[in-house]
């Protein structure tokens, strides 16, 4: 299949462009804008893919909470964009979404039938937006809601937390009190390679399996690299930030395991083999 992916420069897009090498692939970034809905048209005309896999966002959480319109402009009217495009292209599109789209105080991990709110971000309000938006235009797309999420080149947790571990700081203090699922970008890319040639539709929750905190994610990161570093677990309060963090947002897998299967590893062994990699798993 010939497969465009928007969005392509960024960590996500450049492990699908790695990975998903038995398809013929388009990459697009910030030459084509998602916002102008010309653009994506003749991107669409002139490529002609079977397939989007729509990776393009504003993901940086913070920012998003002084940036609303921006954040609306790409994540909500941008996905618009795309799934119209795709709708009079006949092109199948597969979007990739988040687990801010929930509340973020659940007793157990969100499923996807569990009801999405947008949450209480900007960002999340955003993506849940252009799920409603892709839902409208492209009914037939799939949507992945991802979380935690690191791999090759960053930027993401596990390459901030290296950063940081220095030794310039005599210890590090790390959210305890959020939970969530670290996700291995090569992992999701195999599972976005599973739905695409599966020809599966819907919403599908694919993240790490299991469930830690951030402390007990940066304490796992250190150890396995050696690095001598203290850590010192603090509360949400203790580290306010302008987005307010989910506090429980894992998410389970009902989806993948009712259609195309979960292969998604248990966390601690994705992240066991992208360190033993080299960070290039």
């Amino acid at each position: 299949m010939k497969v465009l992916v928007t969005g392509a420069k960024g960590m996500l897009g450049r492990t699908l462009l790695r990975e998903l090498r038995e398809h013929e692939l388009v990459p697009t970034d910030m030459e084509t804008d998602i916002t102008d809905a010309a653009q994506i048209d003749a991107a669409l005309a002139s490529h002609r893919p079977d397939c989007v896999i729509h990776c393009a966002a504003m993901t940086a959480v913070d920012r998003c909470e002084s940036e609303r319109e921006q954040a609306f402009r790409i994540n909500a009217t941008g996905s618009a964009n795309v799934a119209r495009a795709c709708a009079r292209h006949n092109a199948r599109l597969i979007a990739i979404s988040t687990d801010y789209v929930f509340a973020g105080d659940a007793l157990r991990p969100y499923s996807e039938t569990d009801t999405a709110d947008g949450g209480k971000t900007v960002y999340g309000q955003s993506k849940f937006a252009g799920e409603q938006r892709i839902r409208e235009h492209a009914p037939h797309a799939a949507i992945a809601r991802i979380a935690w999420l690191y791999g090759n080149g960053g930027p993401s947790f596990v390459h901030t937390m290296l950063a940081l571990a220095d030794g310039s700081r005599p210890a590090l203090n790390v959210v305890n009190d959020q939970r969530g699922n670290p996700t291995n970008a090569l992992d999701l890319a195999y599972h976005l390679l599973k739905i695409l040639d599966g020809g599966v539709y819907g919403f599908y929750h694919v993240t790490g399996n299991g469930e830690c905190s951030w402390y007990e994610f940066a304490r796992e990161i250190l150890k396995l690299t050696g690095i001598p570093c203290a850590l010192r677990p603090c509360t949400t309060a203790e580290y306010p930030r302008p987005a307010p963090r989910p506090a429980y947002s894992a998410l389970d897998h009902l989806a993948l395991r009712c259609t195309v299967g979960d292969e998604m590893r248990d966390w601690h062994e994705a992240l066991i083999s992208f360190v033993t990699a080299g960070f290039t798993d």
